[in-house]
């Protein structure tokens, strides 16, 4: 679970209904506006399914809300370890010795299994260089998705506003009517601007930054698996695979102590399985 995402509108929500309820004396029914809402709502809605296919918004939809509340499970620095043993597991047995071993991630385990199978290291690497591609790129369009609702609720914000100014324009017999028909009309902007503030755009920036390490541990994959795959010397394949990482998580080398029921105690569990 990603605390931050979660956090992050928790807090927000509680922030905005707090001022809400103190500068309109905890009368909250005078912010509530069906009519607006549903023309924030449906017009965000239909403007996002005209610029993108019906199945791909929804799928896009879901994988984006997913990726939004959900950390990934494994660092770079778990996937250089895992590396580490791997490599020295065919070193000693073989390829063919990495058929049964359990590894969790998906990637990760196709890579292992196209190794054990005896496929070519280049023939390895085009296919999951393009198995990435075709990844992250679903991946984006969800980002795609989130940002299109961010663009699109502010602007059907005002629509409804205009709305409820001709409204208002057009009963102006009653001038005792004109301010709270004002305060109805405002509504629909606020509607829109939360929708897109709050909600849609910071996921689609979120999106955006969990896209791009995506692809940096899915890089760090494919270099793992063509060193797994040619049975390099340890030292050598963790001095290449340690300049995917941070500079503060290197210099660490596989014998280095870990902390108990950490990933990489885990990873290890999984290798041991053989």
């Amino acid at each position: 679970m990603d605390i931050a995402t979660l956090l992050g509108l928790v807090i927000g929500v509680t922030v905005v209904t707090l001022a809400i309820m103190t500068g309109s004396g905890g009368d909250m029914s005078i912010f509530l506006n069906l009519p607006g809402f549903l023309i924030v709502c449906g017009g965000t809605f239909a403007s996002t399914l005209i610029k993108f296919p019906i199945a791909g918004v929804f799928v896009a939809f879901f994988v984006g809300t997913k990726a939004a509340f959900v950390n990934e499970k494994e660092t770079p620095r778990e996937i250089v370890d895992l590396t580490m043993r791997l490599v020295k597991r065919a070193r000693k047995v073989g390829l063919l010795g990495l058929e049964k071993i359990s590894v969790r991630n998906n990637f990760f385990r196709k890579g292992v299994q196209l190794c054990a199978d005896g496929r070519e290291a280049d023939v390895i690497r085009k296919m999951m260089t393009r198995e990435m591609e075709l990844a992250i790129q679903r991946q984006e369009v969800g980002e795609k998705v989130f940002r299109a609702i961010g663009e699109s609720a502010p602007a059907f914000g005002m629509v409804g506003t205009l709305v409820g100014l001709v409204q208002m324009l057009s009963t102006m017999e009653d001038p005792t009517a004109i301010g709270r028909a004002m305060a109805v009309a405002l509504l629909t902007t606020l509607y829109g601007v939360l929708i897109a503030q709050l909600i849609a755009l910071p996921i689609s920036d979120k999106l955006e930054a969990k896209n791009e390490i995506e692809r940096a541990n899915r890089v760090l994959i494919i270099e793992a698996i063509v060193q797994i795959h040619e049975r390099n010397n340890p030292t050598a394949v963790l001095d290449i695979l340690e300049a995917y990482l941070p500079e503060k998580q290197r210099g660490r080398r596989d014998g280095d102590a870990k902390q108990p029921g950490g990933g990489d105690a885990r990873n290890r569990r999984a290798t041991d399985r053989a």
